[in-house]
């Protein structure tokens, strides 16, 4: 869903003003530049949608799709991302048009210095901090980070985030996404009655493997998982740490066998039986063609946009809790904070402090929007409370700088 279609969809649920509705619809500054590497010619984009709350922070994403449309759209979903878990930063996102599996290694290299050099005016600590997305990765970053430093003429770690350790990353950084996914269910179990154990993992990339190990670590049982190339399940659970040795082969999980297990089509994976359903692969997998079939009770979007919207209003009224992606992914951008933050103060965290704060504040987050839910009686389900919430929070601090 475009940012566009998702404000025809909760703006009428919110009593805004015009001036609320302009600063919500359209970014502060959209850049755009065409990259040079050898005779091969990109498209890159840089979208700063919102800095009322602080810097914009948003990954740059390499994939031949990429668009203006859809980068501003994931800037705007980062500036409400950023809101929920109270970080002082805003949205951003940028991306290249480009397929990275033609380039060679050198040619990903000027390509992603080609990209700070056309850019490099436009971000930096105080004002756009990019990080990694699909298909770029900590060595992109400390690329990049290198070609900034060259053009300011400074040391400026705090400039990009997702570097490796040894040149100011974060620890922690590797797991944040489904550790602070981890952490928003466990909160939300505490809500409910009667969810049981089982789990079924849509994807088992990085996020969805260490969710895997993550959940069985915590008395969790994984019942089924897919990749792109298939699924399998195991009504008394799979073997984690086989999948993944199996995926670390570069094999799909659908090569895996043993006792009770069962190859699965894609489509059958996400209605197995089973208490929580992980989609942590593509956008738009929970449709209204299959959201019926769902049997979890709780579904946890490690995704960006897995369940589109028709499939929001069936999950919710068969009652199935649905922890949006906005909320249950936000932990990968929240240790980004906290690797900025390490960058500007130069003291730099161990595993378990930053682990306290993500859990800090992934619980509060979730408690002051379960709050608001029940609240309202559960008017709204509980993706368009989490949306409301996150825009309140951007929208005050664009009052208190007389945006609006």
């Amino acid at each position: 869903m475009s940012y566009k279609q998702f404000l025809d969809k909760v703006l009428p649920l919110m009593s805004l003003s015009e001036k609320e509705v302009a600063v919500l619809s359209s970014p502060e500054h959209v850049h755009h530049a065409k990259l040079s590497v050898g005779d091969k010619k990109f498209d890159a984009w840089r979208v700063q949608y919102s800095r009322a709350r602080g810097p914009s922070k948003g990954g740059i994403r390499y994939h031949p799709e990429v668009n203006e449309e859809e980068v501003t759209s994931l800037a705007f979903w980062m500036s409400l991302k950023c809101a929920v878990t109270d970080l002082p930063l805003g949205g951003g996102k940028g991306g290249i048009s480009v397929n990275p599996k033609e380039l060679s290694v050198s040619e990903l290299e000027e390509l992603s210095r080609a990209y700070i050099r056309a850019f490099g005016d436009f971000i930096g600590p105080n004002k756009d901090i990019p990080a990694p997305d699909v298909y770029t990765t900590p060595q992109i970053m400390a690329w990049m980070l290198d070609e900034y430093e060259k053009h300011v003429g400074h040391h400026a770690p705090g400039v990009i985030t997702g570097k490796p350790l040894e040149v100011g990353g974060s620890k922690v950084r590797g797991i944040a996404t489904a550790l602070g996914g981890v952490y928003v269910l466990e909160a939300a179990i505490s809500k409910l009655s009667n969810v049981g154990k089982r789990v079924v993992i849509q994807g088992f990339g990085n996020a969805g493997m260490t969710a895997a190990k993550l959940l069985v670590a915590r008395g969790f049982v994984v019942v089924g998982a897919s990749d792109s190339r298939g699924a399998v399940a195991c009504a008394s659970g799979l073997d984690v740490e086989a999948l993944c040795l199996l995926k670390g082969e570069k094999k799909s999980v659908s090569e895996f066998s043993g006792e009770g297990v069962k190859v699965l089509s894609n489509s059958e994976l996400l209605e197995l039986d089973c208490d929580i359903l992980v989609p942590a692969a593509l956008e738009d997998s929970i449709t209204e063609s299959n959201a019926g079939a769902v049997k979890a009770k709780v579904v946890l979007e490690l995704a960006n946009g897995p369940t589109n919207a028709a499939a929001d209003d069936i999950l919710h009224n068969a009652g199935v809790l649905v922890l949006p992606d906005i909320l249950a992914n936000a932990g990968g951008v929240t240790v980004s904070c906290f690797e900025w933050v390490q960058n500007r103060s130069g003291d730099y965290w161990e595993s378990d402090v930053i682990e306290a704060k993500l859990r800090k504040k992934m619980e509060t987050a979730f408690s002051e929007i379960w709050g608001l839910y029940s609240a309202a009686d559960k008017k709204h389900d509980f993706r368009m409370t989490t949306y409301m919430y996150s825009i309140k929070k951007v929208l005050a601090a664009s009052h208190l700088r007389g945006k609006c």
